[in-house]
C-alpha cells in the first residue's frame, strides 16, 4: 500500500469502527454450520467475495446484519453491530452441538476501519477493491462496499498491533451519513426482532439467497416473497429533527398509531438523514413524523437502488 499525498478530511479518510465487531467460525464445518443459520449463501462465498447476510428468529425477524467473507477456506469473518455482539455469539454457539466449528469474539486480534473517499482510493492503490469483492494485502482484509453520494468505500480489517492508517480522520458523522446514503441498512439493539428482511429491502442490497436451503425463519422470509403482499419497506428521509434507531415514525392522518420504525440515522451540519421502514401506505399522502404526529417532518429522498412506493403485487 503506498502513502497517500497531503490532502484534507473532505477528501475522505479513515476512521476507527468500534462500533463494528469482528466474530469468527472456524473448523471443517463453519461453512456447513453458517449455511444453516444465515440467510446468505455461505458455501457459494469464493475467497474474493464479501455478503452481506441476516441472521432471523424462527418467526423470520432479523436478530442482526452482517458482511460474511472467507478468512481462509474453513474460516470466516463475521462482522455485526457491536451491540449485538455478545448476545449473537452466545445464541450461534447453542445451536453448533456436534458441528466441528469453533465460534469466538475475534475483536482483540482485529480492528476494524472504515475508509471513504478519494484520498483513502489512493492510499489503497492496486488494493482498492469493487464493491462485493475482497482480497487480503500486507496481512489486512480490504472489503469493498457499495459506494454512496459518489464517493468509494472499503472496510480494513488489520491485525490489532498494525499501526493506524496513514490517512486524515474521517468525521464519524460523514462516515454514518454516507452509511445512511448507501441504504444498506444495520441492524442494531435498538431494531432487533423489529424486522422481515424484505421490511428492510436486506434482498434488494444481496443479503438474502432464496435458492439456498433451510434456516431459522426461512419460510417466513420465503413467503414474505412470494405470497404475500408486502405492506412495508424501507425508504431514505431527510429531517430536521433528531433521529435514533428504533424511534417510531407517525402520520399525520392517523395519529394514533405509529407509522414506521427509523432504522439507522445520521446527522451533520446540514440536517439527518435516515432510513426508516414504513407502511407504504403512508406514502399516498399526508406527511410522516418523528415520535408523534407534531414531531419533526420526513422527507422522502432517493434511494439508490428501486424499491416499491405501494404494497407490492
Amino acid at each position: 500500500m503506498s502513502t497517500p499525498a497531503a490532502s484534507s478530511s473532505i477528501d475522505g479518510g479513515a476512521l476507527r469502527l468500534s462500533d463494528l465487531t469482528l466474530l469468527r467460525a472456524r473448523g471443517p464445518d463453519a461453512g456447513t454450520f453458517l449455511q444453516s443459520q444465515l440467510t446468505q449463501d455461505v458455501l457459494g462465498l469464493s475467497k474474493d467475495q464479501v455478503r452481506l447476510s441476516g441472521y432471523c428468529s424462527p418467526k423470520g425477524r432479523l436478530l442482526a446484519s452482517l458482511w460474511v467473507w472467507r478468512m481462509a477456506d474453513d474460516a470466516f469473518g463475521l462482522l455485526c453491530s457491536t451491540d449485538l455482539a455478545v448476545t449473537l455469539l452466545k445464541r450461534l454457539s447453542m445451536y453448533v452441538l456436534r458441528a466441528k466449528c469453533k465460534l469466538d469474539d475475534a475483536s482483540s486480534e482485529w480492528t476494524v476501519w472504515g475508509l471513504a473517499g478519494a484520498v483513502s482510493q489512493q492510499w489503497l492503490a492496486g488494493d482498492a477493491v469493487s464493491p462485493g469483492r475482497a482480497t487480503m494485502r500486507d496481512g489486512a482484509w480490504v472489503l469493498g462496499l457499495p459506494a454512496a453520494e459518489g464517493v468509494a468505500r472499503h472496510l480494513l480489517v488489520q491485525p490489532a498491533h498494525a499501526s493506524a492508517p496513514p490517512l486524515p480522520t474521517l468525521q464519524e458523522s460523514r462516515w454514518q451519513r454516507l452509511e445512511v446514503a448507501s441504504g444498506v441498512p444495520r441492524i442494531t439493539a435498538a431494531t432487533v426482532e423489529q424486522f422481515v428482511p424484505q421490511m428492510i429491502n436486506l434482498e434488494r442490497v444481496g443479503g438474502v439467497d432464496f435458492q439456498k436451503g433451510c434456516y431459522p425463519g426461512q419460510e417466513v422470509v420465503a413467503r414474505s416473497q412470494y405470497r404475500g403482499t408486502l405492506k412495508r419497506r424501507m425508504h431514505l428521509f431527510a429531517t430536521d429533527g433528531e433521529a435514533r434507531p428504533g424511534q417510531e415514525l407517525f402520520h399525520s392522518g392517523d395519529p394514533s398509531q405509529p407509522a414506521g420504525m427509523v432504522v439507522n440515522a445520521a446527522s451533520d451540519a446540514s440536517g439527518t438523514r435516515l432510513l426508516a421502514e414504513v407502511k407504504l401506505a403512508a406514502l399516498d399522502s399526508g406527511s410522516l413524523h418523528l415520535g408523534g404526529a407534531q414531531g419533526a417532518a420526513l422527507h422522502r429522498l432517493e434511494l439508490p437502488y428501486s424499491v416499491a412506493t405501494t404494497a407490492d403485487a
